[in-house]
């Protein structure tokens, strides 16, 4: 009978104890979480071995801070490509070309012998817009300081070209007014107007013209530059979206590597 008492009178000492090392060991993994900047820890088996998870909790500093990185590396690097010779018009993707409403004058300029002079003015429109491509960096970068926490937010859980697009919405008008006089500039230096002008000159003068051609061309290469200008942005935030680790930036690296 004694022994089925002291059994008993037992029973909560060993509850309590055992209650009191459940909370032991939450304060313990607490201390540890507190530790581990607020970053939680789990493990998940793989084989024989188990490797860390962790929930990658990013402050919303930290989350706009490493996008204004991502995004001034990416507008250095597109701008510098397209500012060096050649980069649009080895750029297949962006080159600029004649106008659509001229294509059809344009075959018809070849087919009269006049191949060489639309191959120069081609030339030119797209030295013109390399000569201009400078000029959207401190713009850029002006732009993108003033990113918020909530734009941050938004990018990083957008699209590929989430802050492209974004930068594009708030940036065209003066990069707009920063390309045109430098692209008129440019147009002087290579003879665009003055070959622009020969081509089409030539082409009115045919008999069989009746509708002359009257383009504005700087607003052309301003429009046609500006796009290649942000397909090229576009292309420098997919990439490192996709190899945050490779720009070499431990901040880029935890903010987009926390959405993979």
């Amino acid at each position: 009978m004694k022994k089925i008492l002291v059994s008993l009178l037992l029973i909560p000492v060993s509850y309590a104890s055992s209650n009191a090392q459940g909370i032991n060991d939450i304060l313990n993994k607490a201390k540890k979480t507190a530790s581990n900047g607020g970053v939680i820890k789990t493990t998940q088996s793989s084989g024989a071995s188990k490797q860390p998870v962790s929930s990658k909790l990013l402050g919303n500093e930290e989350i706009a801070g490493g996008l204004r990185e991502a995004l001034k590396l990416g507008a250095q690097t597109a701008t510098k490509n397209l500012s060096a010779t050649n980069g649009f018009f080895g750029n297949q993707i962006i080159k600029i070309l004649m106008p659509p409403e001229v294509k059809t004058i344009e075959a018809k300029l070849r087919q009269f012998g006049m191949g060489r002079v639309v191959d120069d003015a081609i030339l030119s429109m797209n030295r013109a817009a390399e000569d201009a491509s400078s000029q959207a960096l401190p713009i850029l970068v002006n732009s993108i300081t003033s990113f918020t926490i909530q734009d941050g937010l938004a990018i990083l859980n957008g699209g590929d070209d989430a802050a492209t697009n974004l930068l594009k919405s708030r940036t065209t008008p003066q990069i707009t007014a920063a390309f045109r006089p430098v692209i008129s500039k440019s147009m002087s230096k290579y003879n665009v107007e003055q070959m622009w002008a020969q081509v089409f000159n030539t082409y009115n003068s045919l008999p069989i013209i009746k509708n002359k051609v009257n383009t504005d061309l700087t607003g052309y290469i301003t429009e046609r530059a500006l796009s290649g200008l942000f397909v090229s942005v576009a292309a420098e935030e997919k990439k490192i979206r996709l190899d945050p680790v490779g720009t070499g930036n431990d901040l880029i690296t935890r903010v987009f590597g926390s959405k993979r």
